[in-house]
Parts: C-alpha cells; sequence; structure tokens
C-alpha cells in the first residue's frame, strides 16, 4: 500500500513545490523574498522550522528570515554567525548530493561555535531514520557564478523521519529556485536603489544648473562662457547680462567674437599669456562707443561630462576705477604736482635706462657702438656690465678682485644689459652671436657723447639744465602764488619747445631738465637757444607782466656715469654759462 501511494505523494508535493516556487518570484522586495523562502518550505516542503542564513558583504552570515516558530524567531532572527565556522559545518557530516546533513552523533561538536541555533535535547532514535532534535540539515544556496548566497537550514520534519532521496531532491530544486530568486530580488534592489541614487543625482544635477545658471545670469559682474579647442577656440558661447552692459553690445553680436578680438592691442600678449585653468589677468576690453575699459580676468575650465568637451569660464570684473586710482598714485608718484612735469626721481629713472655701466674711459664712435652690437668684434671682450638705473658702481671694488686695464673688473657684472625693445643677441660664442670672449655689452647700443663743443657728427643723449634767471625777486615781490603761475607757463613752453620723443622735468624749485636724444653738439646748442627765447616772453599773471631769464648748461650722457654724474656735468655747465653772463644780460635772456 505504502508502494502505492508514492507516486501520490510526489505528485502532491510536486505541486506544492511548483506552487510556492511560483510565489518566489512575485516578491517584491529581497526581504520579502527571503521571508517566502522560508515560509515556502514549512508549506510545500514538509518542514515545521526554517530559516534563511544570508552571506553579507563581509562574508559572514546572517540570519535574515525565519519560519515555523515565533519564539525560535525571536531568539536568532538578524543574528550573525562566522564564515569559518559555516565553511566548517559545510564540510562536516554527510554530504547528500547538494544537501549537507550533520547528525546527532557528530554534531554535539557544534554546540559551542558562533552559528545561531535552536536545537534542544531529546531522546535517542527508536529507528534508523527517525529525526533527531539535534540532527542538522543545509541546502546551500548559490550564486550562477560559483559564489555562496547563504544556507536554507531546515528542522523537525513533520513525519518525523529523515528526509528520503525524493525529499532531499525536492529540497535540493527548491534550494536551486531559491538562489535564483534571492539572487534577482538582489538585482532588482540594486537596480532601484541605482534608479534612486540617478533620479537624485539628476535632481541634484538639475539644481546645480539652476543655481549655475541664476549664479551666471545674475553676477552682478561679467560672466563668459568660451569654447576651448579646435577652430573656433576662444569664441564666447554665452555671456550674462553684465557683461553686456560692460561692453555695450547685446549677447548675439558678443557671440561673434572672442577675447583677443576685443582686448586692446597692446594687451594682447597678456591676454594670450593667461592661462586657462587658474589664469589672471589685468587688460583693457573694447566697448561698443571705441573706448577702453580696464577689466581683470579670471579663467576656469568647466567640463560639460566625463569625457565630453570642455568650456573656459571667465569672471570679468570692472577694476576701471582702481586702475585709474592706480595711475593716478603713480603718476603722482613720479611727477611734479604743480607743473605735471615728471618729477627727479622719474628723470633720473629714464635717464638711468640708457645708461650702462660701462666704463666711460672706453670710448666708442655711433659706427663702432653699432658695430659692437650687432657683429660683435669683442672690441670690449672681458668688460662685464649689468643694466643701470641710476647707481654707479664705478670705484673700489672687492679685495683679491683682478683689475682690468680700465680699472675695474672683468667679472663685477655678470648679467648683460637688456635696452627695453633691444632685438635679443645669442650669447658670446653662439651661433650667430658674439664671437668668443666678446664682453656682455656688446649687444647695447652704448650712449656716446660728442668729443668737444664742435660738432663732429656724433649723435647722442643731450642733457640740457636749464635754471631760471630773476625767479627769485618774483617770488619775494609777487608772492608764491605769482611765482607757481610762472614755473606752470615755463614747463608749458618747455614741453611746447621740444619734440614728442624728449623729456621735459623739473627737478625742483626753478631748475629744469631736458632730455633729447639724437643730437649733436650743434643741435643741443640751437635746442637750447631755442628754449631760452620760448622762455623769455613776459608772462602774465593776475593781470601783471613778469618776466624771467633761462640758463643752459649742456651735458652728455655717456656709459659708464651714472645719472647723478650726468646731470651734475650739465648743472656745472650751466653755472659756467650763468657766470659768464652779466645780471642784466641773464635777465633778458
Amino acid at each position: 500500500m505504502e508502494t502505492e501511494s508514492e507516486p501520490y505523494v510526489r505528485l502532491a508535493t510536486l505541486r506544492q513545490l511548483h506552487q510556492v516556487v511560483a510565489e518566489l518570484n512575485t516578491a517584491r522586495s529581497l526581504a520579502d523574498t527571503l521571508q517566502t523562502v522560508v515560509d515556502g518550505i514549512v508549506v510545500g516542503l514538509g518542514y515545521e522550522l526554517a530559516c534563511v542564513n544570508l552571506v553579507r558583504p563581509d562574508g559572514d552570515l546572517v540570519v535574515a528570515a525565519f519560519a515555523g516558530d515565533p519564539a525560535a524567531e525571536a531568539l536568532i532572527t538578524g543574528r550573525v554567525g562566522s564564515r569559518a565556522s559555516w565553511e566548517r559545518r559545510l564540510t562536516m557530516g554527510e554530504s547528500w548530493d547538494g544537501l549537507r546533513f550533520i547528525p546527532h552523533t557528530e554534531g554535539w561538536v557544534l554546540l559551542e561555535d558562533d552559528v545561531p541555533q535552536w536545537h534542544t535535547d531529546g531522546p535517542d532514535p527508536r529507528f534508523a531514520d527517525e529525526w533527531h532534535p539535534e540532527d542538522r540539515l543545509y541546502a546551500p544556496m548559490y550564486a550562477s557564478g560559483g559564489e555562496l548566497l547563504g544556507v536554507i537550514s531546515v528542522d523537525r520534519p513533520r513525519n518525523g523521519r529523515r528526509p528520503g532521496a525524493w525529499g532531499r531532491e525536492a529540497l535540493q530544486m527548491y534550494a536551486f529556485q531559491a538562489a535564483i530568486a534571492i539572487s534577482n530580488a538582489r538585482l532588482r534592489a540594486n537596480m532601484q536603489r541605482a534608479l534612486v541614487r540617478l533620479e537624485r543625482e539628476q535632481q541634484a544635477l538639475r539644481a546645480s544648473e539652476e543655481s549655475f545658471r541664476q549664479a551666471f545670469e545674475y553676477a552682478p559682474s561679467g560672466m563668459a562662457i568660451a569654447e576651448m579647442g579646435g577652430d573656433q577656440h576662444g569664441r564666447l558661447l554665452r555671456t550674462n547680462d553684465a557683461l553686456c552692459r560692460l561692453l555695450g553690445r547685446p549677447a548675439s553680436v558678443l557671440r561673434r567674437y572672442s577675447f583677443s578680438d576685443l582686448v586692446h592691442p597692446e594687451d594682447i600678449g597678456t591676454l594670450l599669456r593667461t592661462s586657462a585653468e587658474g589664469g589672471r589677468a589685468e587688460l583693457r576690453l573694447g566697448r561698443r562707443d571705441g573706448t577702453y575699459v580696464w577689466v581683470s580676468l579670471r579663467n576656469s575650465v568647466v567640463a560639460d561630462a566625463a569625457d565630453g568637451p570642455r568650456f573656459l569660464l571667465t569672471h570679468v570684473e570692472d577694476i576701471e576705477e582702481r586702475k585709474r586710482h592706480e595711475l593716478q598714485l603713480a603718476h603722482r608718484a613720479s611727477h611734479d604736482s604743480l607743473t605735471g612735469l615728471p618729477n627727479s626721481a622719474e628723470l633720473r629713472s629714464r635717464l638711468g635706462a640708457r645708461l650702462c655701466r660701462r666704463p666711460q674711459s672706453v670710448r666708442a664712435t655711433a659706427v663702432e657702438a653699432l658695430d659692437a652690437a650687432y657683429e660683435g668684434h669683442g672690441a670690449h671682450a672681458g668688460h662685464g656690465a649689468h643694466a643701470g638705473h641710476g647707481a654707479y658702481a664705478g670705484g673700489a671694488v672687492e679685495a683679491g678682485g683682478a683689475v682690468g686695464e680700465h680699472g675695474f673688473r672683468p667679472d663685477a657684472y655678470p648679467e648683460p644689459f637688456e635696452y627695453p625693445g633691444a632685438p635679443a643677441v645669442p650669447a658670446p660664442g653662439a651661433p650667430g652671436g658674439p664671437g668668443p670672449g666678446a664682453g656682455p655689452y656688446d649687444h647695447h647700443v652704448h650712449a656716446v657723447a660728442p668729443a668737444s663743443d664742435v660738432d663732429d657728427g656724433t649723435k647722442g643723449l643731450a642733457v640740457l639744465f636749464c635754471d631760471l634767471d630773476g625767479f627769485k625777486s618774483i617770488n619775494d615781490r609777487f608772492g608764491h602764488h605769482t611765482g607757481d603761475a610762472v614755473l606752470i607757463e615755463v614747463a608749458r613752453r618747455l614741453t611746447t619747445g621740444v619734440r614728442d620723443g624728449d623729456t621735459v622735468a623739473r627737478l625742483g624749485g626753478d631748475e629744469f631738465v631736458v632730455l633729447a636724444d639724437g643730437l649733436g653738439a650743434a643741435d643741443a646748442a640751437d635746442l637750447a637757444v631755442r628754449l631760452r627765447n620760448a622762455i623769455i616772453p613776459p608772462i602774465r599773471v593776475d593781470g601783471r607782466a613778469v618776466r624771467v631769464g633761462a640758463s643752459f648748461g649742456i651735458g652728455w650722457a655717456s656709459c659708464g656715469m651714472s645719472a647723478d654724474e650726468v646731470l651734475r656735468s650739465a648743472d656745472q655747465r650751466m653755472y659756467i654759462e650763468k657766470r659768464s653772463r652779466s645780471k642784466a644780460h641773464r635777465r633778458a635772456g
């Protein structure tokens, strides 16, 4: 009778197994799937107790679901067993194909390990296949790649017997289906988390883009986005209202330009030297009305996507007022507050820029200076020089230093003089440069002076020292107001009487200096006469006509001299000229 009923038992079990497996795939979450797994074992496979031990990311196994006994469920759910203890259990006892059975006769050694368990004591089995309370039956679940997902643990078969071949196969098949359901549930859970994370990231991105748009559009200072790379590098793609107002151009027009199209011609080099990432520059940009405005540019690179195109974000700040203030301060520091002419410090700076420390005793004509600059014959080989800005280093040398034939150390000034705007000259001995042994002065066109007051064709930098005659009496008689007006008018007449490239400076008091380059001795004398004649006509102040004369001394700037020495030489010549004329004659000019 038992044999005849076996097919019917298998058929009923298959129906129940089919039903619980179908329910595995209807669970919405991983937790629901795990609970469905243990519930299906209790309902469909004939066990009173079942639990799923799920592998955690750290490798240990946690009791994730329990069915059959609320007390036992409350006792062990959520508890963790170490991976080592579980691996020990899965290698003990008897292997029933994909199952692992540990009889009570061997399981006593497991009572003290850290795997959560609910087994109780009981009497010895009365027959061979009777289930003992301390028997253990495990069904490992593996993913498709072979890694362990978890272990199903069952207890108390309802028939009180150890499962036979069919019961074992049914449990093994169920464990296989449960592994698939758990993997799918995990995949769905990961996908749901990914979707939630993606949605949050998209929301954050939209919020960030909106924040950037508002910050860009409504920034109080100018903002621009330009292309990077390609044929359209630097072309403006987008500008905000502040930049449009600053440059007086609508956004649609600005999109036709790049910053290189708008920058002042003198500042194009500054723009090109400005790095894209973190670069800063102060330069002038052109407005629609043709004027220029000082701005500060600050660049940063913005990537459109992980591997997408990169754009240049430029912050444009209006610094016109600050620049104007800086220029005013610089002008005040270098110019006389009364006449607006360059002051003594600026005069010495301009004069020193034309001088180097080449010894004065080494004379050269203009032709020889050009030969030294462009042919490098080494006429002054070994005579080192350094750019001089009003400081004279002649005189004593260090103890033990070698002294050249002209009374100075050849190695005293290792750095070559570089005159602003002069072409770069290769080093001595290099191809195209001065020959070996040529001195560092040989790429500098030296300032030379005529050998005498007779015009020999030499052109040099003339320094005309002017001292007003009769000014003190005007100042004492009519007051400082009249004296200041006279100085202002004299400054105007001197400035009018020289060329555009010449310098007229006020040293202080009633002393003026004129720097005029490229003059011969006769040219300088003629210039002094013209300026004296321009000064002597009456000057009207508050309806009163006053007159002053002027004495001029002509000095010459020459390399090897300091600015002070040049001015002192011209000053001495001026006093010689002043003493050579009577007082009345000086007042008459």
